[in-house]
């Protein structure tokens, strides 16, 4: 797949001073010279920085009072209306920050105005609105008798909106952590920590610490009226601080600190939040790590308004103590998750589908649209396509429901692109966008967009070249297997939470290799497959006796090198399993450059040749399956400079049968499986057919769309066959497996035929890149 060019390059280790060590080891049973050398490396260097950092008691947290006068006038406003019983609204967003800052005001403000008499809260529908303030909005507010709105995670540059406010009589107070408009619009209060320099300690707050300081001051300014305890909103401020991925350094940490501290109590007998506590239950997670909220709470909160579009029932959910209404939304909400999932895998197969058609040696922003792609799911998969291809992606979703037709999706960015930045230079071309540099949402008529296309990519050209993106890799640390487990984990721990500006660590292995690998698809929590992969290995070296287990998401095993390897990996915890394991985060093959230009010959030709008239010798490497990519070949390139062999290029002319003849057999071979009952290996499979094995992922996806069920079992792929289902979605998933196939084919006859001296010539290339 193509992608950035990856470099890695090691820490160089830190000399420790002893008080430093000593220091860290109080916190430690182990030697603590791992977690000395990160904290040093990271440049916490003083008593004061080093106590602070790793014990929320020793840090001193800044006061609300640090916003200025736009806190006061805040306050003033919420004191006012508090005396006078109006109708307060709060206005969130859909995301989990916005979900869990809408819950602190909601609890927050619930001793000073009776809900829902005097409070209540809107949060917009991701499917079918923007982030914001909208004007329909506050006109249904205002008929409600609401004089004062508080924003939350949004508002700040919504100036026609906050002008419109103005004409209804309405108060706004905003709190928002997003781009600051020009000029201050016309409000009571602007609350945003954009405002302050950068290297504040408050600098950093999301919209839900925003939130939390203001009701932080309210407390404050009236001690007599709130009767809640602030240390109790502080789980949800972790879950939005962590889930919206902000720096975590000055209050930030120490508020993460603080909440997850209090999160781990709900995984008690007597949680105070049973919606929570039933998430992390779903989730199989305890609460303990920022890892249950990035990669548990966070995304199941998300996958509300990414599915189902209106999130407000997620303020219930987190709020609430009725255990069995908590129990109903946490299981809703884990379904939702589990569609999100299923929805995400579709897009990307689709997008790569796409993209394996597109001339990428002259797109630097990738802009792709379809009508049938859910707008939920749009800012995860440019995510993650941005991340595989190197490019800024924008997704989008362009359905003709309408007279003037609208297309409306997400934009991600990497390697210090300002994409936010380069669409504002194309918002003639735009209905509305907004976000950060990195991310953001838009909207544009679905007539401007190959327009739009050609322009941000003209601009990207003019601004920063045509140069390939490099993505540096650095490991924290080199270890060895057998130093994986309990006691690096404890000390590792000591950096958590982590995130932007205090990065997981990463531990570099050497001359390591991959064993028992294995890839499947997950299982909700009632046991029902999910569309997204991931795969599972042992991870050895010379260290140890015994492999060491791990995970790569979103990857197939045949990704994972069979020869001695580096690995960049970060170590964790699995709570369900009850056992340490690394996350795979890149692999690199030790081929090293050759001190000499290799002998033309080292790479045979012997393509067209049947296979049982090549000799079997030790001393040769034989490609017996036509390859698709280039990265297939390079593993090939690798593995025989590392063994010292020549390798023989021997695959056979690839297959000339029609895509639909093969789905016709994929589905006569499905229909016997399923009345015999008799399980198949995947590679009988894949065999049987002449197919690579994710065109076979594609075709059981669209056999499962037919009514079929694929089952995997130690003895193999077993089918069974339910009922079908929509004709429309059959339909698609067929076309998606036939133009999979074309592809796949289209590609197998370009390395069937080109010339074996350009094999050679980018072999040797390779070869020295990896040097």
């Amino acid at each position: 797949m193509p992608g950035p060019s990856l470099h890695w390059q090691r820490q160089p280790a830190s000399s420790v001073p002893d008080w430093f060590l000593k220091t860290v080891q109080d916190y430690v049973s182990s030697s603590g010279q791992f977690a000395a050398q990160l904290l040093w490396q990271r440049g916490i260097r003083t008593p004061e920085a080093l106590t602070g950092f790793l014990n929320p008691d020793h840090y001193q947290p800044t006061s609300p009072s640090a916003f200025g006068v736009e806190m006061d006038w805040a306050i003033a406003r919420i004191q006012q209306a508090c005396d006078r019983q109006e109708r307060v609204a709060i206005w969130g967003d859909f995301d989990a920050d916005g979900v869990t800052a809408t819950s602190v005001l909601w609890e927050g403000l619930g001793d000073f105005f009776p809900a829902p008499e005097q409070l209540r809260y809107v949060i917009p529908n991701r499917l079918k609105e923007s982030h914001g303030l909208t004007c329909m909005g506050l006109d249904e507010l205002a008929a409600q008798g609401v004089t004062l709105v508080i924003t939350c995670d949004t508002g700040s540059t919504n100036l026609a909106e906050l002008d419109h406010a103005q004409t209804l009589g309405v108060d706004v107070i905003v709190t928002d952590h997003h781009t600051l408009p020009e000029t201050r619009p016309a409000v009571v209060a602007l609350v945003n920590p954009r405002s302050l320099p950068h290297d504040h300690p408050l600098a950093h707050l999301s919209g839900v610490a925003v939130a939390y300081k203001l009701v932080e001051a309210l407390y404050q300014a009236s001690p007599k009226i709130a009767s809640r305890s602030l240390e109790s909103l502080l789980d949800l401020v972790a879950i939005g601080l962590i889930a919206d991925l902000v720096q975590l350094s000055g209050d930030c940490r120490y508020l993460a600190q603080r909440g997850i501290q209090r999160l781990q109590l709900q995984s008690s007998k007597t949680p105070t939040r049973p919606g929570v506590a039933r998430l992390l239950e779903l989730c199989k997670r305890s609460g303990d790590r920022p890892t249950d909220i990035s990669y548990g709470l966070g995304p199941r909160i998300n996958a509300i308004s990414r599915v189902q579009g209106d999130a407000r029932f997620c303020v219930e959910l987190l709020t609430s103590g009725d255990r069995d209404r908590c129990r109903q939304l946490a299981e809703q909400t884990e379904l939702a998750n589990a569609r999100r999932k299923s929805l995400q895998k579709d897009v990307v197969r689709d997008v790569r589908l796409r993209l394996a058609q597109v001339d990428l040696s002259t797109t630097y922003v990738i802009v792709l649209d379809d009508p049938q792609w859910s707008v939920g799911v749009l800012g995860l998969v440019a995510g993650q396509i941005a991340r595989e291809y190197g490019r800024p992606t924008i997704l989008l979703n362009s359905e003709v429901t309408t007279e003037h037709p609208m297309a409306r999706g997400s934009a991600r960015s990497l390697h210090q692109i300002d994409l936010y930045d380069l669409m504002q230079g194309q918002q003639h071309l735009l209905h509305r966008f907004g976000g950060h540099p990195f991310a953001a949402g838009l909207s544009l008529p679905v007539e401007h967009l190959p327009l739009f296309a050609e322009a941000i990519n003209r601009d990207y050209r003019q601004r920063y070249g045509s140069i390939e993106p490099v993505v540096t890799l650095d490991a924290d640390l080199t270890v060895t297997v057998a130093q994986l487990g309990p006691d690096l984990f404890r000390e590792l721990k000591l950096l958590e939470p982590c995130g932007i500006g205090n990065p997981a660590p990463l531990l570099l292995i050497q001359n390591c290799w991959f064993e028992k690998v294995s890839n499947q698809n997950i299982k909700d929590w009632r046991g029902r497959k999910v569309q997204y992969i991931k795969t599972q290995f042992e991870l050895w070296d010379d260290s140890v006796p015994q492999g060491f287990p791990g995970v790569w998401w979103e990857h197939y095993r045949d990704e994972v090198p069979r020869d001695r390897c580096d690995a960049l990996v970060e170590l964790d915890f699995n709570a369900y399993h009850k056992h340490y394991e690394v996350r795979l985060v890149a692999v690199r093959s030790q081929g090293k450059a050759m001190a000499t230009t290799p002998p033309k010959d080292w790479i045979l030709d012997w393509r067209g040749r049947s296979l049982q008239d090549i000799p079997t010798d030790p001393t040769y490497l034989v490609v017996e399956h036509c390859p698709t990519t280039w990265n297939d070949l390079y593993a090939w390139f690798r593995r025989a400079h590392h063994q010292g062999c020549a390798l023989a290029i021997a695959y056979p002319q690839p297959s000339t049968q029609s895509p639909r003849l093969l789905w016709q057999e994929l589905v006569g071979i499905a229909k016997y499986l399923s009345r015999t009952q008799q399980p198949v290996s995947r590679q009988r499979l894949l065999h049987k057919l002449g197919i690579r094995d994710r065109s076979l992922q594609v075709g059981i996806q669209a056999l499962q769309t037919l009514g079929f069920t694929v089952t995997s079992s130690p003895e193999g792929l077993q089918m069974g066959y339910e009922a079908a289902i929509a004709e429309e979605e059959a339909e698609r998933a067929i076309a998606l497996f036939l133009a999979a196939l074309q592809e796949e084919q289209f590609r197998q006859r370009y390395f069937y035929q080109i010339p074996i001296d350009t094999i050679r010539s980018l072999a040797q290339q390779a070869l020295m890149a990896d040097a």
